[in-house]
């Protein structure tokens, strides 16, 4: 035993000083962005980025101006935080800047699935397929349909429904939503009652990992967490086993060509059934919480709430729902609702917090700032954005930043309002929560149909109301920023019912 003490010890040397000189030898080179490797070795800055990386960037951006390199766990992030400078990095006409690569790394720890090189291609088509027009007609339709069987039940409106009922509403939002959304993708069996409670059970297994993404993906779980995610990996790639949604009826069409063009690439069927738990992320992570948002701040502004009303009652008519009676909705109305999309865009500039990254292919490559002044880059850094700071918050863009106006989105005639400025210069990414370029949701279409549509079935059939009106709006959980649609620090108590029959 004794003789090998020195030999794990001089082993453990050796990592440690891999792992650390990289950190400790770079330097600042002339025409690179200012560098700040942090006190840590290796690690650099990475505790306190991901103890709260809002308030992390607004510290290095007051140090040292609006583009910055930083050290996090061995790897550097250069930090472009002013609007004006993003379109050469979005654009990236040179394709000098990678978006792919870190996806595809991204999503073979998190969901097991090992991506093609034509993934990319194929979800474009599927996307623009059945997630536009006459497709996305046909998804809202079983959306709808989704909404009514969690809602209501199957068998409609029982006679009894209009009592009060209390709940969490980031807790009603998010099964309310997920359970649809995954019953309308991924089908039905001819039994309604038990695929509610399978859709019950997925949601319950769904938040356990939601709750320990962000630090499964920045690596930081205990020994008894990592042994958990394992096991939900296991569940979820077993619960969506590509066989089992090939027997269901009603699977989308989108999902369906998906698997069959994977099919068709000779991907095996275990490997099918990790895409699908993707997709089921990808799909059914952002539009809870961020319905969630929007309902609260619904709530707590009475002017806002009543102007949303009486647009759905204008153009969706007076809603009437009988005994036994599923929800009916014209479809044609929500491409004519000025006001909850306001809304909605709202909610999602005050919410939505993605991290837009792209990994430098060559040394030297050039990056462009608005005010002419050029910078270097180093190959294998990550070039970030981080649009929520830099342009959502920013008050020369967006006045009164953290308040919550719910035509802040409409000019006075009712148009949708398109034009912000920073500086006097006109800005065109004056909102990012998609993303943006090679990089943006495809999938946001849909995303904002199945929002508005649970949003306008919320504000005209159900009264609702917060079980305290003085409840402040929660903060925001700082473990969420960067990953999509931010999540509240603590649930907000109210009551809802259905309106009752005329």
């Amino acid at each position: 035993m004794a003789l090998w003490v020195p030999v794990l010890g001089a082993l453990l040397m050796f990592i440690v000083a891999y792992l650390c000189l990289p950190g400790l030898f770079r330097q600042r080179r002339p025409q690179e962005p200012p560098l700040d490797k942090g006190a840590v070795p290796w690690l650099g800055h990475a505790m306190a980025f991901r103890k709260n990386m809002f308030e992390f960037l607004k510290r290095m951006q007051a140090k040292h101006g609006d583009v910055f390199t930083v050290q996090l766990g061995g790897q550097y992030f250069t930090f472009v935080m002013d609007p004006l400078s993003f379109g050469p990095i979005l654009r990236d006409a040179q394709r000098k800047l990678d978006f792919v690569q870190y996806a595809r790394e991204l999503v073979l720890k998190v969901f097991g699935y090992q991506a093609l090189p034509e993934d990319n291609r194929m979800i474009h088509s599927a996307s623009v397929k059945y997630l536009m027009g006459d497709g996305l007609q046909e998804l809202n339709k079983a959306m709808l349909h989704s909404l009514s069987l969690v809602m209501l039940g199957p068998n409609g409106r029982s006679p009894d429904t209009s009592c009060w009922h209390e709940d969490g509403l980031f807790h009603f939002c998010y099964n309310t939503l997920f359970k649809a959304g995954y019953l309308s993708l991924f089908g039905y069996t001819k039994d309604k009652e038990q695929d509610l409670l399978q859709a019950e059970d997925l949601f319950a297994r769904f938040r356990k990992f939601d709750l320990l993404f962000p630090r499964f993906v920045y690596s930081l779980l205990g020994p008894q967490e990592w042994l958990e995610v394992g096991r939900l990996q296991r569940f979820f790639h077993k619960r969506l086993s590509v066989n089992h949604s090939l027997e269901k009826d009603s699977i989308s069409k989108w999902i369906w060509y998906m698997l069959q063009f994977l099919r068709e690439q000779g991907v095996d069927a275990a490997m099918q059934s990790k895409f699908n738990f993707m997709m089921l992320w990808a799909s059914q992570g952002n539009i809870g919480p961020t319905s969630f948002w929007a309902l609260l701040f619904l709530l707590k502004h009475p002017e806002a709430m009543q102007a949303v009303r009486e647009e759905a009652t204008h153009v969706l008519g007076e809603a009437r729902l009988e005994a036994k009676q599923s929800f009916v909705f014209e479809f044609s109305a929500l491409q004519h609702t000025p006001v909850l999309d306001s809304v909605l865009e709202e909610t999602l500039r005050l919410a939505s917090a993605p991290t837009l990254l792209r990994v430098v292919h060559d040394d030297n490559s050039i990056l462009k700032m608005a005010s002419g002044r050029e910078y270097l880059l180093r190959g294998g850094d990550i070039v970030a954005l981080f649009p929520y700071l830099s342009v959502q918050m920013d008050p020369d863009i967006h006045p009164e930043p953290t308040a919550f106006k719910y035509n802040r989105f409409l000019n006075p005639n009712g148009s949708r309002k398109v034009d912000f400025y920073k500086a006097g210069t006109k800005i065109h990414h004056y909102t990012m929560p998609w993303g943006w370029g090679v990089s943006i949701c495809p999938g946001r279409f849909l995303a904002l149909s199945e929002m508005k549509l649970f949003v306008l079935l919320m504000v005209t059939h159900f009264d609702l109301e917060l079980v305290d009106p003085d409840t402040p709006v929660p903060a925001v959980d700082p473990q969420r920023w960067g990953f999509g649609t931010t999540q509240p620090s603590h649930d907000v108590r109210f009551r809802y019912r259905l309106q009752p029959m005329k």
